[in-house]
């Protein structure tokens, strides 16, 4: 992506720039709720109208006014950056409110900066906007344009007035990634600083208060002249622990991310000597979802003078050799920096045995000798396998053709599955095997 022009959606909270962003958005989604300040690391998708692409962006609800709680103040700093580098501004007010003294104070910091402007009337579809139109024309933008974020009036022609207002000799070429990393864990186990310090930038808000990230946010890095997409998620704790409608989007948040993902960083904590039961399910969740895994075992360096709790932490491993097996393991500090420089090498690593092909007379050969040589039944009938042939890459999927396809249940598609990667380095990738009738 080169060359884009930028446009920021800004204003105080709650007044519906999440909801607008939505709505604009045709990939990226961010989480919209009733409760203040929900949005916090700001969100971005490339939005492409009538043939005219430029970078959308999310921000938190901003004040002016500096504040001592450390988070809030990232979002304003943040927000305010943003601002200072856009091409376009939409500055956010709520209809049914009228103007109150943050948005005079954003509306005057904005005219200082000599930006673009369009002033958005969120809920226009209530009769109470039209009354309060005249007071928003005391803040002196003379573009005013009337919205509802949430069902859709007005927005096409508010994306019809930003292209007039987007710099000419801007222009984006648009490639999707070659593919898609999302790092997943429980909440406060360093996701954030992990991705910051792999995109070697502050953009993700860290703090030791769970749950400061609040929605899946995607960034590009390039990588071996590859441009890949990496997505950072909000903390996923016990589901008994997720009480709050809030926390419930958050993790379906994390969830939707790891179902769009190739391949998910699962990041664990070891400095306790052991893995826990919520990392476990993580685990075997991307398993089932047929996503290449790469378990970093983080703070892995308090354990290199406790040899007990080294010992403690490797035969809790050892319980689930299915899961050894099957994932890539590194050890790693996000504190110290310890092999953070590595990961992105085996990411590369795990992504071109996810997405390599194999000859079908090759895979053919493999799955038939090996059914001949030791023969599987169903009750007193015996299965048989007729040809095999690969269908695709990103995950690896293999489709068997049989006498009855019914007969081949989990077990006897595991002993494929095992015969392939005995042949094959299939480290820390997923392998479908499908069958079909003759």
């Amino acid at each position: 992506m080169k060359n884009i022009s930028s446009v920021v959606i800004v204003g105080r909270t709650n007044v519906g720039k999440s909801t607008l962003f939505n709505r604009m958005s045709a990939d990226v989604k961010s989480i919209t709720h009733d409760e203040t300040g929900v949005t916090r690391d700001f969100l971005s998708d490339v939005v492409t109208w009538k043939n005219v692409s430029f970078e959308l962006q999310d921000t938190g609800g901003i004040s002016l006014q500096p504040s001592k709680d450390v988070i809030l103040e990232h979002v304003r700093q943040q927000a305010l950056e943003l601002i200072k580098a856009a091409d376009v501004v939409l500055l956010v007010v709520d209809g049914t409110v009228g103007i109150v003294p943050e948005d005079r104070d954003l509306s005057k910091m904005i005219h200082k900066l000599g930006k673009q402007v369009i002033l958005v009337v969120n809920k226009a579809d209530c009769k109470i906007t039209a009354s309060n139109m005249h007071e928003f024309e005391r803040l002196g933008h003379s573009i005013i344009m009337e919205v509802s974020a949430q069902h859709g009036p007005g927005c096409d022609e508010l994306q019809d007035e930003i292209l007039t207002l987007l710099p000419k000799h801007k222009s984006v070429v648009e490639q999707p990634a070659a593919f898609k990393i999302v790092l997943l864990g429980k909440p406060n186990v360093g996701k954030s600083s992990l991705i910051n310090q792999l995109l070697r930038q502050e953009r993700m808000i860290v703090n030791d208060q769970p749950g400061t990230t609040r929605e899946a946010i995607s960034e590009r890095l390039s990588f071996y002249k590859a441009d890949i997409q990496i997505t950072d998620t909000p903390g996923i704790r016990r589901k008994r622990g997720v009480t709050e409608p809030l926390e419930q989007m958050m993790t379906k948040s994390s969830f939707k991310a790891v179902e769009n993902a190739d391949i998910v960083l699962l990041l664990v904590d070891v400095s306790q000597g052991e893995i826990s039961d919520q990392e476990l399910k993580l685990a075997f969740f991307v398993l089932e979802k047929h996503k290449s895994l790469i378990m970093l075992f983080n703070k892995y360096d308090l354990l290199e003078n406790d040899e007990y709790a080294a010992q403690r932490l490797e035969s809790s491993l050892e319980k689930y050799p299915q899961l050894t097996k099957r994932a890539v393991r590194m050890n790693i500090s996000c504190k110290s920096g310890k092999n953070i420089g590595k990961i992105m090498s085996v990411v590369q690593e795990v992504w071109e045995r996810h997405s390599q092909t194999f000859p079908n007379e090759d895979i053919s050969a493999l799955l038939v000798g090996a059914i001949r040589e030791k023969p599987l039944y169903h009750k007193t009938m015996p299965l048989t396998v007729y040809k095999a042939k690969q269908v695709a890459t990103a995950p690896i999927t293999i489709v068997m053709i049989v006498n009855q396809p019914q007969w081949f249940e989990d077990s006897q598609l595991a002993f494929f599955e095992n015969v392939m990667r005995k042949k094959y380095d299939l480290r820390g990738v997923p392998v479908r095997i499908l069958t079909r009738k003759r």
